[in-house]
């Protein structure tokens, strides 16, 4: 048994798919293939059930995944260490940034980040944030910089870097733009424009408009920002939107509610040893901006 074989265990096992774990692993499905039939030989047990097109973890393979996880985790955690031995900051570092983190937070960092250290592989991946949160809590990936939970999980470090102020916002030419004094019941009245229900911005409209006995009058619903950014300045609609994307084509709602918040940042797992690019990543995260 190797860490090859565990590696494309894990990575079927996480996708129910073989030919998406080839891709994944950069490797072709036959070796894929291969190396599963290697460890149930190895381990003299059926670790999936091949049921047609459907793929499944046997109770085995069920059994063997949080081990294999944590062989894996483990020894990419020695690699690290040994690494980190040297002082150098080289070597690949995996990334992942929500789409609006990585547009309007992310660059100069990043433009600093690759100058100073042009030796990285840098492994950057557009998530959005409960994605990267996953993939941290499974070790796929080092760090994500993501609009951070408002739940505390003892497996994951989290550090606030920016505050993000969000406001009620209708395109400038809308019925409501002109009001000096807004109510919630007179927003819901026209269609919202916003991210899924699980993120943290649909959360906050829906328990701002429960207290009021109103549920959301969703009309368009989309993860990207700047898309919900656009669609409200074509006056499809209102929305609630970081101070950073609000421009002169977007007039602010005064609701008289307290101001809104997020909190956006860093999060690894509190068990992984970072590298020497990742700490640098974070050295310059948290410099003061100018």
């Amino acid at each position: 048994m190797d860490t090859a074989t565990l590696q494309a265990f894990v990575e079927v096992a996480r996708t129910g798919s073989f030919s998406v774990a080839a891709q994944h692993l950069f490797l072709t499905q036959s070796a894929i293939s291969k190396r599963i039939a290697q460890l149930e030989s190895q381990l003299d047990t059926r670790l999936f059930d091949r049921i047609g097109r459907s793929i499944n973890l046997t109770e085995a393979g069920r059994t063997l995944l949080p081990q294999a996880e944590a062989i894996l985790t483990q020894f990419e955690d020695a690699r690290r260490t040994l690494n980190n031995l040297s002082g150098e900051v080289t070597g690949k570092l995996s990334l992942a940034a929500s789409h609006h983190i990585s547009l309007h937070r992310l660059p100069d960092t990043l433009r600093a980040f690759v100058k100073s250290y042009p030796q990285v592989e840098m492994d950057l991946r557009f998530y959005e944030s409960e994605v990267a949160y996953e993939a941290v809590v499974h070790g796929d990936i080092e760090l994500a910089l993501i609009t951070l939970s408002p739940e505390s999980d003892p497996r994951i470090v989290s550090q606030v870097v920016w505050i993000d102020r969000l406001h009620y916002c209708v395109a400038a030419d809308h019925p409501l733009a002109e009001r000096e004094n807004v109510e919630f019941d007179q927003i819901n009245a026209y269609p919202a424009i916003l991210p899924g229900a699980d993120t943290f911005t649909y959360q906050i409209v829906h328990k701002q408009l429960a207290s009021l006995g109103l549920e959301p009058n969703l009309g368009i619903s989309t993860n990207y920002l700047d898309t919900i950014r656009m669609m409200v300045r074509s006056g499809l609609g209102w929305s609630l939107l970081p101070e950073t994307l609000i421009d002169q084509q977007l007039v602010r709602l005064n609701t008289g509610s307290q101001p809104v918040e997020r909190p956006l940042g860093y999060i690894y797992h509190r068990e992984r040893t970072l590298s020497n690019a990742a700490g640098e990543l974070l050295r310059l995260l948290k410099q003061p901006t100018t």
